[in-house]
């Protein structure tokens, strides 16, 4: 656990006061706050002074934006995220994550607290008493309120100071040359002037910069004459600083053509990074078209309205609240959102529908990216649709659980499940996305309870659909039917009974023959046949059904059902005397649950690979994975899991590995992979050995 910490992709001017005091503050301090008006350079002092000071705290730096939040109901989950804890468990969220900071002295920065300040307050509070070597950088246009908080008011550059005049020079020579009006001979007078009206702003100075190279620094200095103190007049309900920058904004506004204005108040929609696909599907309407957006957009970010990040985009937090409150004069809010709300819909449907196929990997990574858009859609459809937010939650429920958003996943699924009264296959699927996250939690009475209604839903919703198309629809069993049967499949076997796991999915397949890719539901009975059939110790059907359904995984591209088989390979191999063989599994497993992002998966491919380890003499080796496969299951937030069979080769072969090179030994490499960089262990496993 080394920390993480966004690049920083353009140059950072000046402030070097600021950044000596804040450095000493935060090493007297376990509490410090930035704070100061809306573009004012908050999170890039705060991220710069992060990036410096990172390798002073034993496990790193770790960032959790805030921004994308509307409301406190993610915070924990957000900053849960920013610092790799999965939030496995069921229980309380900032008392686990208190756990999970514990041990670790980390710096953990949270960026634009504004919005959630009275959270965050409490949030920290309990932090801070939980984890004794945890420091925190926040940055707020408003302190928190806490007596421990040191707080550090950033003022913006002088006006026309060196540092003013060195960002602005600096913001015009980086951007885009085509249609750049950039002196060879810097005025130096002119841009004074600007520094000076701007007041030293560092966003400000940015949006004149974006201006300067469109058109130069002197029409720049002409612009910001009386069109400049007319928009700020129309700006005096504001503190002086705040209207200087609401009017350079403005003037941004002013200076974009009618179909750019329209786009960037239809983009404030997108809390989070955004890509030109789902600006298209969400933005057009009227005279902004498919044909037209992209030059629009384009001329956006020439204008340092929107910034660019490889193939995403982003507004920054200053700049959405001007387009939303253009927005909101448009009359278009509503509208906006719900198109927003009802391409999130669509993207996680078509995700649920390509989650078997060639495009599995592409849809994960998909939902990963889009998770504050799916949130932000979740959040209005509650209000608003609940029939929709519950076939949205569904849609993107076993993703998230696949990912370790169990928390989010329940949370929204359990809200729409009591807001929505639609009945069918929409509930039928949320019933059991809800089944596997509180069994992956381990929360096995719940789970069961709505395993039984999954099951009786999904009962109802074929029952309903055979009804309506009698003629066109073959009796039997569906696809809501044997996703009912592996979500009780799956509760069997982590419940330690193999037999019931076997029976349940075994009556349903029986009762709806077909090829194993038939569906993703088919095929996930299939592998619940496959562990029900090791847990019972017949190894040799479970082997040969494995490497069947491996096979029409490889052909079909699929990734996790076939992880998973490879898992269970690598324990029959254990099972079985074959330790080489099962380390060889094991690692195909852990290649698979990588690319997919699936931390619990790594966490059990570890167990066993660091047991077939073991057996095969490589102790060293043994305690290395099974060090880095602890720090996995802690980032998860509770302790070893899997299925019950998997418990007892721990234990054999823990005591194997610590016979075969001592366990003062053992201690010493487990204890050093625990602490280290969890993704540089998981390397080492992969590799098949300890040395770079």
């Amino acid at each position: 656990m080394r920390g993480h910490l966004p690049d920083e992709n353009t140059s950072f001017v000046g402030r070097d006061r600021e950044l000596d005091r804040l450095a000493a503050q935060l090493r007297d301090r376990r509490l410090v706050v930035v704070t100061g008006v809306g573009g004012v350079g908050k999170t890039r002092l705060a991220l710069h002074t992060a990036a410096r000071l990172a390798d002073g705290f034993p496990d790193g730096a770790w960032w959790a934006d805030l921004t994308p939040l509307e409301g406190d109901r993610l915070l924990v989950a957000t900053v849960a995220d920013a610092v790799d804890l999965s939030f496995h468990t069921p229980g309380m969220p900032a008392p686990v994550l208190g756990r999970w900071l514990a041990d670790k002295r980390l710096l953990l920065v949270l960026d634009s607290c504004e919005h959630v300040t009275d959270a965050c307050a409490r949030l920290l509070t309990d932090l801070l008493a939980a984890a004794p070597g945890l420091t925190v950088l926040a940055t707020s246009r408003r302190p928190l309120g806490l007596p421990e908080e040191k707080v550090l008011t950033l003022e913006p550059f002088a006006a026309a100071g060196r540092d003013a005049m060195d960002l602005l020079r600096q913001r015009t020579a980086a951007g885009p040359r085509r249609g750049a009006r950039v002196p060879a001979q810097w005025a130096a007078g002119p841009a004074a002037e600007i520094c000076s009206r701007l007041e030293g702003i560092p966003l400000a100075l940015e949006l004149a910069a974006a201006q300067i190279r469109l058109q130069g620094v002197e029409s720049v200095r002409d612009q910001l004459g009386s069109r400049f103190e007319l928009l700020v007049h129309h700006e005096r309900v504001w503190p002086q600083r705040h209207q200087t920058l609401r009017a350079a904004i403005g003037w941004s506004h002013e200076l974009c053509d009618p179909l750019e204005r329209l786009l960037w108040a239809r983009l404030t929609v997108f809390r989070g990074p955004f890509d030109l696909a789902s600006a298209l599907l969400v933005c057009t309407g009227g005279p902004l078209t498919r044909e037209t957006l992209p030059a629009a957009l384009d001329a956006l970010v020439r204008a340092s309205v929107v910034h660019k990040e490889g193939a995403r985009h982003r507004l920054l937090d200053t700049i959405r609240e001007y387009g939303a409150a253009w927005l909101a004069r448009l009359g278009e809010t509503e509208a906006v959102a719900d198109r927003h709300a009802a391409y999130c819909l669509d993207l996680a449907q078509r995700a649920d529908a390509g989650w078997l196929g060639p495009d599995q990997l592409h849809w994960y990574t998909t939902v990963d990216e889009h998770y504050t858009d799916l949130c932000t859609a979740l959040d209005r459809l509650l209000r608003t649709d609940p029939d929709a937010a519950l076939a949205l939650a569904g849609a993107v429920g076993f993703y998230w659980s696949c990912c370790g958003r169990l928390r989010e996943a329940r949370d929204y699924l359990e809200q729409a499940l009591v807001l929505s009264e639609a009945r069918g296959a929409d509930r039928a699927r949320a019933l059991w996305a809800l089944g596997v996250v509180l069994t992956l939690q381990g929360d096995f009475v719940p789970a069961q309870d709505v395993s039984e209604r999954c099951a009786r839903e999904a009962r109802h919703a074929e029952y309903d659909s055979r009804a309506a198309a009698p003629r066109t629809r073959p009796a039997g069993v569906g696809t809501d039917t044997l996703d009912a049967a592996y979500l009780a499949g799956l509760l069997a076997l982590m419940t330690g009974r193999p037999m019931a796991a076997l029976v349940l999915v075994g009556h349903v397949l029986d009762a709806a023959p077909g090829r194993p890719t038939d569906s993703a539901a088919r095929l996930r009975c299939l592998l619940v046949r496959v562990f029900g059939l090791t847990g019972l110790g017949r190894f040799e059907e479970a082997r040969a059904e494995a490497h069947a359904l491996r096979t029409a995984c490889v052909e079909l591209g699929e990734h996790w059902t076939r992880a998973y088989l490879a898992y269970q390979l690598a324990l029959i191999g254990l099972l079985e005397g074959e330790p080489e063989a099962a380390a060889d599994h094991a690692r195909e497993m852990l290649a698979g649950k990588r690319k997919l992002g699936d931390g619990f998966g790594v966490a059990l491919g570890l167990d066993v690979l660091a047991a077939a380890l073991a057996a095969s003499g490589d102790g060293e080796l043994a305690a290395d994975v099974s060090g880095t496969g602890e720090a996995y299951w802690r980032s998860t937030g509770h302790p070893q899991r899997g299925m019950p069979e998997l418990h007892a080769l721990r234990l054999k072969y823990e005591h194997t590995a610590r016979a075969s090179i001592g366990s003062t030994a053992y201690e010493e490499i487990f204890l050093r992979a625990l602490s280290g960089l969890a993704q540089d262990g998981l390397d080492r496993a992969l590799r098949g050995s300890r040395h770079t």
